[in-house]
């Protein structure tokens, strides 16, 4: 399968320029750091003006507040995830085929936009636009369950298991990628795809 949605759907964000030494983007990056390690609810302003090494008032010349930061961070992830599902590979095709594509693409989203994923994993829903990012990750969720389920009709996937377990299954593992990996490491993002899809498909007999 061709190896090209990550790099259909990562453009990175606006670099809106602010104070010298930082663009929006590396101000959103290091916030999303700061996010993934200490929670969202529990960073101040404050604290991420101590890991940018500038005041309180200076981020304020790259985003107007810590929601905007958010806001910014869950786009990269989502944006990306959906554009993923725009791509002909998902929308042409054998069922089988299409889900595999969606879910490659899903992997090297995932790989190319860790912190942002990471970010959107871990989201609790306490404010209005973490439960509207959870509202889209569920109609992601959905379509890739619509898509076992065409497998499925179509014969090439087993029907003894519901399709919604089957995406449960299939995205616990997918998920669980961004407690582990290291990018850059010796594995990559297209042989760790492949490894995804072949325990997913094959499974592990000879």
């Amino acid at each position: 399968m061709p190896n090209t949605a990550a790099a259909s759907v990562t453009a990175p964000a606006s670099s809106k320029r602010g104070r010298p030494g930082y663009d929006q983007q590396s101000v959103l990056r290091i916030a999303v750091d700061v996010f993934n390690k200490h929670g969202y609810d529990a960073t101040s302003m404050g604290l991420l003006a101590e890991h940018l090494g500038i005041s309180k008032s200076a981020i304020y010349h790259h985003v107007p507040s810590k929601e905007d930061l958010l806001r910014l961070a869950l786009e990269e992830a989502l944006g990306g995830l959906e554009g993923v599902l725009q791509l002909d590979g998902a929308t042409t095709g054998a069922p089988d085929a299409r889900l595999e594509f969606v879910l490659r693409g899903t992997i090297e989203v995932l790989v190319s936009r860790l912190p942002f994923v990471t970010l959107l994993l871990r989201l609790r829903g306490n404010t209005e636009m973490e439960r509207d990012a959870l509202a889209r990750r569920r109609v992601f969720d959905r379509t890739i369950t619509g898509l076992v389920s065409d497998a499925q009709r179509d014969g090439s996937l087993r029907t003894d298991i519901a399709p919604g377990t089957v995406t449960r299954l299939l995205f616990g593992t997918i998920n669980s990628i961004v407690e582990w990996y290291r990018p850059g490491g010796a594995l990559s993002a297209e042989k760790l795809a492949d490894d995804v899809l072949a325990i997913s498909f094959q499974g592990l007999h000879k």
